[in-house]
This record gives C-alpha cells, sequence and structure tokens, in this order.
C-alpha cells in the first residue's frame, strides 16, 4: 500500500467550499496616484465614496474576458492534492505591454500580485488550506466536471484595457478520452 504524503498546504476538508461564504470584491484606483483600493463587505460595497489624493477615486467596473481587446489572460490549475497552485498567463499584441496587477478571488479571501515590467508570464498565486480544496491528485488540472476552483475569479488590471474577469469555470471532456495516457 503507497503511504500518501500531506504536504503543509493541503486541504483536509471532506467537502469543496461554498463560493459564497467570501464576500464580492469591488475595486477603486486613484486617477492621480495609481493607488488600489480593493473593497470587500457587503451588498453596499460598489456604492462607495473613496477618496485619495483630494479626488474620488475611479469605480474599476470589470468586463468579460469574451472581448478582452488586445489583452488575453488564461489559466491552469496545478499541484494536485498538496501543491494547489493557479498560473494565470497573459498575452499582448505589443510584448512591451503588461498588466499592472492581478487579483485572484478565491474561496475564503484574495491574493494580490502587482506586476513589474520585467516580469513575464505566468503569476502563479499557492494556495492553501480551504482554498487548496481538489477532488483528485491530477497535475496539471483536467478541468473535469467538478472544477473544484468554481467559484474563484481572477481580475486583471491594465490602464488601457480597463479591468478584465476571468472565472476559474472551464471544463475539458479531453480528461474522458483518455487522451492524457496517450490512448
Amino acid at each position: 500500500m503507497i503511504e500518501q504524503k500531506f504536504g503543509p498546504r493541503r486541504c483536509r476538508d471532506t467537502r469543496k467550499p461554498l463560493a459564497s461564504q467570501c464576500p464580492d470584491v469591488t475595486f477603486y484606483c486613484c486617477m492621480e496616484c495609481g493607488a488600489l483600493f480593493p473593497v470587500t463587505g457587503g451588498k453596499e460595497s460598489g456604492d462607495r465614496e473613496i477618496l485619495c489624493c483630494g479626488k474620488k477615486a475611479l469605480r474599476l467596473i470589470p468586463k468579460e474576458a469574451e472581448d478582452p481587446g488586445e489583452l488575453q489572460v488564461t489559466y491552469q490549475i496545478t499541484g494536485g492534492y498538496n501543491d494547489n497552485a493557479v498560473r494565470v498567463s497573459w498575452k499582448y499584441a505589443s510584448l512591451k505591454a503588461h498588466p499592472e496587477w492581478i487579483y485572484l478571488k478565491t474561496f475564503t479571501g484574495g491574493y494580490l500580485k502587482y506586476v513589474t515590467s520585467e516580469k513575464r508570464p505566468p503569476v502563479v498565486f499557492a494556495l492553501a488550506d480551504t482554498d487548496a480544496f481538489a477532488y483528485c491528485d491530477e497535475d496539471p488540472c483536467l478541468e473535469c466536471v467538478f472544477r473544484c476552483k468554481r467559484g474563484f475569479t481572477i481580475y486583471v488590471y491594465d490602464r488601457r484595457e480597463g479591468l478584465i474577469q476571468v472565472p476559474l469555470d472551464k471544463m475539458n471532456a479531453q480528461w474522458q478520452s483518455g487522451a492524457k495516457s496517450g490512448n
């Protein structure tokens, strides 16, 4: 019998967490200094008035990834049970362009990473505890019908393109065909 290894970040929950346990996030940005204000905490989070540099911060309205313009965002779930991570990649028509920041909303909160001009894709968000819930140990994820990370959302911001929203809900029927095993 093979002994199963339990990594320190592994989720030990027996059920997938509810996506609704974490409130939605609304983003505001100061057009003067570029400060970012992610706001959570209820239905009114989109009606806040955030002041910065003596002016009202602009609420960023996310657009769906289907019509991203020159920015294309993709993701991959890796790591199986013990080393769950979400790898976010991007592609622009212009090679010198890059997003300013990427935010991953999870079951229990969110992760924010700023992207420098030297950073090449992907940006990796390591997951732990409840956010690392997985039904299987496939690495990379087979994007099966269970969609373990359904409820997660990636937000990518670029001043030219605006805020792009990408839900983690891909499903691929290829896992049933035996394509991974070469059959």
